[in-house]
């Protein structure tokens, strides 16, 4: 049984019927997903969909979406956060690949999310690209939530290292099974079994052999399998923990 646990749902919709979705998730023995918002009008949609079918919902702004915060933003989510569908903030977190916002309002909205979920007790879910050491500043700056994620790692070792000891939890999607991802699934295999989580990020990052293709939570079997293959234990094994660190981290 899997835990995908990062996906957007509201995405996926677009693409298929969230019950034909859900559906095949199911059948595909996952247990249950975190679906993400991007912004307020994606996490109310996050928490309708999280009741609907019985799964978790984050709600956050993502950073390419962040030049539009403002303390109405927030008094939004704080509204959201209540509601016991919900079990993380985010994803938040740094993007300076694109430019859809500066890092200055980057940074203003990520320290938010952090507030936030330090407040409620939620977990964090974090962002990042072309960012990962701007991100750990802010988590050390700020100090860190008891639980938060950097979901799709993309760092190199040594950040590895720097986030683990943070106390971070570490995702790998469907990136992680690529053919010229060799040092993803080193990073995956250097992952402490405690802190690993996998995800599909879905309607993106298909794994392979789903690549170009709209993804869906069902295929976290396959980033499973990449990430159990590197670490060279079995996929029931990997299955089993990375579900027992999502009960962890989500509640």
């Amino acid at each position: 049984m899997w835990f995908d646990s990062h996906c957007h749902l509201h995405l996926c919709e677009e693409n298929a019927a969230l019950d034909e979705v859900v559906g095949r998730a199911r059948a595909a023995g996952v247990l249950d997903m975190l679906t993400v918002g991007i912004d307020v009008s994606s996490s109310r949609r996050s928490i309708d969909i999280a009741q609907r079918y019985g799964v978790r919902a984050a709600v956050g702004v993502h950073p390419n979406s962040s030049s539009g915060w403002t303390p109405a933003t927030e008094v939004a989510l704080r509204e959201m956060l209540s509601s016991d569908e919900v079990a993380a903030v985010g994803e938040s977190g740094l993007d300076f690949y694109r430019d859809y916002a500066t890092p200055e309002e980057q940074r203003i909205a990520f320290s938010a999310h952090i507030g936030l979920a330090k407040e409620f007790d939620k977990a964090l879910v974090i962002h990042t690209r072309d960012s990962v050491d701007d991100a750990l500043e802010v988590l050390r700056g700020e100090g860190a939530p008891r639980r938060f994620i950097f979901h799709c790692w993309s760092g190199d070792e040594h950040q590895l290292e720097l986030a683990v000891d943070l106390g971070a939890y570490i995702s790998f999607a469907g990136n992680v099974s690529f053919k010229n991802a060799a040092d993803l699934r080193d990073r995956a295999a250097a992952v402490p079994h405690d802190r690993l989580l996998v995800e599909t990020d879905s309607p993106f990052l298909s794994p392979e052999p789903h690549r170009g293709k709209p993804n869906e939570p069902r295929h976290v079997s396959f980033v499973g399998v990449a990430v159990a293959e590197a670490r060279r234990v079995s996929v029931h094994a990997l299955a089993e923990q990375t579900t027992e660190n999502a009960h962890a981290v989500f509640g």
